[in-house]
């Protein structure tokens, strides 16, 4: 069952070495939407095909989710772990981006074995497009996912913060 919808979205920004990121919280200091700067736009459609009555307005995210995600960037990654994150979405959806927060920092898996680890192994394509649609970059690391042959294969953000993502995380835990 999702969680009940927000009755407040605020938006932070964050400087990091990827890029400002904006950060969309609720009134319960929840991670509702993380996205880079530059692709602002495609994240007010985002929240706007989701919480439709709702408009971000400028405001502090919470200490701690600042605080975790300078961690992550300062080479800290499993910083971000704990953090609180609510999603709309389908449930397929969220059976995906909680998915995609069991795979460990340092580590990928392809798309066909995330959907197998959810018990879909057909719904690869599905996978792929929940993958895609996911609200909360970094946090819920759909940067892990590659395709079949292990290469990189798209990333809302760009191949280049993929990459740069991948290689922080496995130096970070070597």
């Amino acid at each position: 069952m999702p969680d009940a919808p927000p009755r407040l979205l605020l938006l932070d920004r964050l400087a990091t070495p990827l890029g400002e990121l904006l950060l969309i919280t609720d009134e319960a200091g929840r991670l509702r939407a993380l996205d880079y700067h530059d692709y602002q736009a495609r994240m007010r459609r985002l929240l706007h095909r989701h919480y439709p009555a709702l408009s971000p307005q400028e405001g502090a995210a919470p200490a701690a989710l600042r605080r975790a995600l300078d961690a992550y960037f300062a080479g800290d990654v499993a910083a971000i772990a704990g953090l609180s994150w609510a999603t709309a979405g389908t449930v397929f959806q969220r059976m995906v981006w909680t998915a995609l927060t069991g795979i460990p920092a340092g580590e990928t898996l392809s798309y066909r074995e995330l959907a197998a680890r959810i018990g879909a192994p057909a719904a690869v394509r599905a996978v792929g497009a929940a993958n895609g649609a996911n609200p909360i970059a970094i946090v819920v690391p759909c940067h892990r996912l590659l395709g079949a042959n292990g290469a990189l294969t798209g990333y809302a953000g760009g191949l280049d913060r993929k990459r740069w993502l991948l290689a922080h995380e496995a130096q970070a835990v070597r």
